[in-house]
């Protein structure tokens, strides 16, 4: 399954990451620095946050797609469930 972020999609996925790795690095740190545990625990749950949120971005970039390409008669029936068995599996792994 090919994935076209384009424009907005692109950039607000782009910096989604780029808050995730900031906050990951952030963590090293207060690791690092031996920081409170609940301070590190709150920011490495803030990184998470933010990856599962870029993840269900682009899922929800690869499902507007696939509506597409069946609305254009681009999919049959098999390519259609093919399709929905790998985005329910790419949703199920961020759940």
């Amino acid at each position: 399954m090919e994935l076209d972020l384009a424009g907005a999609e692109l950039k607000a996925v782009l910096n989604r990451l780029r808050r995730a790795q900031g906050q990951i690095a952030g963590v090293i740190r207060m690791i690092e620095e031996g920081r409170d545990c609940e301070e590190v625990v709150t920011q490495l749950a803030a990184a998470s946050r933010a990856l599962d949120r870029a993840g269900f971005a682009i899922i929800a970039t690869g499902l507007q797609q696939c509506l597409t390409d069946i609305e254009d008669g681009r999919k049959t029936g098999e390519d259609r469930d093919q399709m929905r068995a790998r985005l329910e599996k790419l949703f199920l792994s961020l759940a």
